[in-house]
């Protein structure tokens, strides 16, 4: 086959995914084009159409199923979007906009565990019709008719959508409700019920991409999580709310990342006895591309002006002002639960229930890591869906330098923390540029820059990851391996975990400590006022790329020490891309930070150890413990924003209202009385 003819034929193929793209990307750009919402659930939309379409095709026959399906499971998708924009979505209206994405990645966990209930773990095949599987031939290009099929209606639909929205009486009140609310209100027009409909239409074309991915490749419940990073970049570069850019950028992507897959590597030409091959760009050229357009027209290339950030009305809310302890009571209860933890493991050696040290090790592990977050979401307000980067990096870091430099576990936790902050550094520098939902998506775009960079180098163990090392509790080659660590004392024994317990234990205190003196300084106060208004604090002359740069480098490189202790961490056998890179844990880190309460320090903590816990006792009864998680973390974006630290708060708030209330009752009105 020569090169022309195998070019053209990867083209169609890439046509093919570009056109599955556009459909997913038209649904996210609509949706954030005239709601402002983020929705980090539409590629589980996207599964679940393709699920719903294989109910349907299965007892129907691929003949008839699958054009019935194609009807049928997007109206079904559509009505769940209908439900999920009536009963989560809506209520967030008026908040800042980064909560649409912490909320939609709650509906992530609970979909797919839905998914997997319903339909089981297992890949699954979506009949399609014979017909349109026959290979044809068309100028030497042999392909399927399948693949025809999906250029031409997919075309056909992302046609008719356009024209619903500009030459339809709907679609002029949607794009004018996009334009001004409240000048739509004003005219007497329910847009909240056009919002509705808007989200539907969304949620029904990804259903209509991942039925005709589905019939082309196969359905997964993991299958929504792989697409949706490029959805994002696709309306990032396409600019965000573009219907136009969505087509674009579709198409380029599932073309770029058709020949990049393909021709990876291959030999071009051998010149003077050294071959000149394709370099291995595959997972990799795309996400330079979003960072570039992000640095340098985040508006994308047919977005219009750059989407505002709000203002000081919509800030994200923290739990700094839901206290009702004194400061003595604080540092009182402080005090005791440190006391109770330093304790807490020869306990659980006594009584025989040393898992709980286990247990206890990876809260601590968390804890630093959601700390790190803490740092600079809830102070500064800046919400990096790529924080896993560091943690991941960190954590290669510190079993790199135990493999080839030294075992010593100092020596290894250092490095990974000056390497994450050097990374920080870079990243932090360029990221800053933008701010709000730019930021979040720049972030996200290094972080998987990262993770599929890990794929390509062999001295980062590709996809099999790192194993062999084995920590040194010392220096220099002087000290006690970690895992051989025994100490008889009495009835108990120190064991390699209760060892490691007290390191990582101190290392949360250290890191509780020296982020409390940071923020408590001056410091700290100019990164809350970037938090709440960026623009006054800009205003009085402070440098706010400079201590946004700052707060990000001591994040980086205080995940980074998270990471590190997780290589250290006895039991800790690999370190593996998708145990530490992958984004789904940027957004469980975030989980913990709200869950705990943003901008408190100790929050996020105790999120992390609500989190960890709640996973190990769910995981125990259920398989479905993502659901639970999930729900609980929409619960808490939904009406407990402030986390934890303001529940006792909310208590005695509720409390006094009753109190009131009855009082009111009691006493009533002298004159009505009368």
């Amino acid at each position: 086959m020569s090169l022309v003819v195998n070019l053209a034929e990867q083209l169609v193929n890439g046509l093919s995914l570009g056109m599955v793209y556009v459909l997913l990307a038209a649904g996210l750009s609509i949706i954030f084009g005239v709601m402002d919402v983020i929705n980090f659930s539409h590629g589980e939309l996207f599964a679940l159409g393709a699920y719903f379409a294989l109910s349907i095709v299965d007892p129907l026959g691929s003949g008839v199923g699958f054009w019935v399906a194609l009807v049928l499971s997007p109206l079904l998708v559509g009505i769940v979007g209908v439900g999920i924009e009536r009963f989560t979505i809506r209520p967030l209206y008026g908040r800042n906009p980064l909560y649409h994405i912490l909320l939609t990645f709650g509906l992530v966990l609970i979909i797919n565990d839905l998914i997997v209930l319903g339909w089981g773990s297992e890949q699954q095949n979506l009949a399609v019709p014979d017909y349109l599987t026959t290979p044809i031939a068309v100028g030497g290009i042999e392909v399927s008719v399948y693949n025809y099929f999906m250029i031409g209606f997919t075309a056909l639909l992302a046609a008719g959508i356009w024209l619903f929205l500009t030459r339809s009486k709907y679609g002029m009140i949607i794009r004018a409700g996009s334009e001004d609310r409240q000048m739509v209100r004003n005219v007497g027009i329910d847009i909240d019920r056009y919002y509705t409909l808007i989200f539907g239409l969304g949620a029904a074309l990804a259903a209509v991409g991942g039925i005709v991915l589905g019939g082309y490749q196969s359905v997964n419940p993991g299958m929504g999580s792989s697409v949706i990073v490029p959805a994002f970049i696709i309306v990032v570069l396409g600019g965000l709310g573009s219907f136009r850019g969505a087509v674009v950028g579709g198409l380029l992507v599932g073309v770029v990342r058709t020949l990049t897959r393909t021709y990876a590597g291959a030999e071009l030409f051998e010149l003077q006895g050294f071959v000149v091959a394709m370099p291995d760009f595959e997972g990799v050229t795309i996400f330079l591309l979003m960072i570039g357009v992000l640095l340098y027209k985040p508006q994308g290339l047919f977005g219009g002006s750059e989407h505002s950030e709000g203002g000081a009305e919509d800030t994200l809310l923290t739990g700094v002002e839901s206290g009702v302890f004194s400061d003595e009571t604080r540092r009182n209860l402080g005090l005791a639960f440190v006391a109770v933890l330093a304790v807490a493991p020869f306990v659980f050696l006594l009584t025989g229930n040393t898992y709980y040290i286990t247990l206890l090790n990876q809260m601590f592990i968390f804890a630093i890591f959601a700390l790190s977050l803490d740092i600079v979401m809830g102070y500064t307000g800046l919400v990096p869906l790529g924080h896993t980067m560091f943690y991941g990096v960190g954590a290669y870091a510190a079993a790199l330098v135990m493999i080839h430099l030294t075992a010593s576990f100092l020596v290894a936790l250092a490095v990974a923390i000056l390497v994450c902050a050097l990374i920080a550094w870079v990243v932090g520098s360029l990221s800053i540029r933008v701010s709000g939902i730019y930021f979040a998506m720049i972030t996200l775009a290094f972080a998987e820059l990262f993770y599929n960079m890990v794929f390509k180098f062999d001295f980062t163990g590709g996809s099999d990851g790192l194993v062999g090392w084995e920590p040194l509790v010392g220096i220099a080659g002087i000290g006690l391996e970690l895992g051989a660590i025994t100490v008889p004392l009495g009835p108990i024994e120190i064991t390699p975990a209760t060892a490691f317990y007290y390191i990582a234990f101190g290392l949360a205190l250290c890191s509780l400590y020296f982020a409390t003196r940071v923020m408590n300084a001056p410091f700290g106060s100019v990164l809350a006022s970037i938090g709440e208004t960026e623009e006054r604090t800009e205003f009085l002359g402070y440098d706010v790329r400079k201590y946004k740069r700052r707060v990000f480098v001591i994040s980086g490189g205080m995940a980074g020490m998270a990471g590190g202790l997780l290589a250290v961490k006895p039991g800790t056998f690999i370190i593996s891309p998708d145990q530490t890179l992958a984004w789904i844990h940027s957004g469980e880190v975030i989980v913990m930070t709200l869950v705990g309460g943003m901008g408190t320090l100790i929050g996020p903590m105790l999120g992390a150890g609500f989190f960890v816990g709640a996973e190990d006792v769910l995981s125990s009864y259920t398989e479905q413990w993502r659901l639970i998680i999930g729900t609980i973390f929409v619960l808490f974006v939904l009406f407990v924003p402030r986390g934890l630290v303001s529940l006792p708060s909310m208590v005695v708030s509720a409390y006094d209202d009753s109190r009131f209330g009855d009082s009111s009752a009691t006493t009533g009105d002298p004159e009505e009385a009368g």
